[in-house]
């Protein structure tokens, strides 16, 4: 591993790794995929999870029970409930967000995908999204993954970004604009 990495993120790459090869090797790499983004989903929207996950005061024994409970409820296949378990014993679940995802940039990597970003100023429908994320595949010859995120502040329109590409077509961008052209002149 290089030098400038830091503990966690060595960590989490190893693991990210091992997950990985672990879902090819049982050629369940969609099924994986799916399940982390499931339990990342609920991770994101609930803090007393994200501070159980982050508390070290907790004995592994009682993280022991919360994540076979959570991994039953959430039917996740045998493979991935050890992997949990194995997080708990080996000390590693504070490092879970991480190793997700890495995980999952790892075989969005692998599907050779660009990640994008879509912004926009109010809610867009799953539909929509998906054309749009295939209408920017056609038009750049990759696979794209678009990260979608609601900022109300731009007022109206979008920003789309690829790598160091930007468009923004927001509200909030054309009146900042407008205004620079006004002090100007």
């Amino acid at each position: 591993m290089s030098k400038n990495k830091s503990f966690s993120t060595e960590i989490s790459e190893r693991y990210a790794l091992a997950l990985y090869n672990l879902s090819k090797d049982q050629n369940q790499i969609n099924e994986f995929e799916l399940s982390m983004n499931n339990f990342m989903k609920i991770y994101e929207s609930n803090e007393d999870l994200k501070s159980f996950v982050k508390n070290p005061t907790y004995s592994t024994s009682s993280q022991q029970k919360v994540f076979e409970k959570i991994t039953s409820l959430m039917n996740f296949n045998k493979i991935i409930k050890n992997f949990f378990s194995i997080l708990v014993i080996k000390k590693r679940i504070f490092f879970l967000d991480k190793i997700i995802q890495k995980f999952l940039k790892l075989i969005s990597l692998k599907r050779g995908e660009i990640k994008a970003n879509l912004i926009s100023s109010k809610k867009i429908d799953s539909k929509i999204l998906s054309d749009l994320e295939k209408q920017i595949s056609e038009s750049v010859k990759h696979p794209i993954k678009l990260n979608y995120k609601i900022d109300e502040s731009l007022l109206g329109g979008i920003i789309i970004q690829i790598g160091s590409l930007m468009i923004d077509t927001s509200v909030k961008n054309k009146l900042k604009k407008y205004k620079k052209l006004m002090i100007e002149a």
